[in-house]
């Protein structure tokens, strides 16, 4: 049983813009979508809240939908607002901290394995 806010297998439609519940002090994710080679999280940061540098061997699409944050990758750092898109191809090192309330969408797309 899957814990997705949409199901892989139908046409359904999830409202990402709805308030959410509270993240006082800490880091929130909801899984909007799982399927193979894809993966849609939706993350909500409380300000100020931190991910450390890590890597996914997917390709992600970072989608602001409200806030702000700073990625930080190896050869620089990059401010992120409401309505941006980052794209980071797989293996990228980086870490994100939250400016302020942040929510954000990430699209991970894994190719097939050969």
């Amino acid at each position: 049983m899957s814990t997705a806010l949409l199901p892989s297998d139908q046409a359904a439609v999830c409202p990402l813009l709805t308030p959410a519940q509270s993240v006082a002090h800490g880091i929130v994710s909801q899984a909007v979508l799982t399927a193979p080679g894809l993966r849609l999280t939706l993350f909500r940061f409380a300000a100020g809240q931190e991910l450390s540098e890590h890597t996914t061997p997917a390709r992600a699409l970072v989608q602001v939908l409200a806030g702000a944050c700073e990625f930080t990758f190896p050869d620089r750092k990059q401010r992120l607002a409401t309505g941006d898109l980052l794209h980071m191809p797989p293996n990228l090192p980086h870490s994100v901290r939250a400016l302020e309330d942040l929510t954000i969408l990430i699209t991970q797309a894994t190719p097939p394995k050969a």
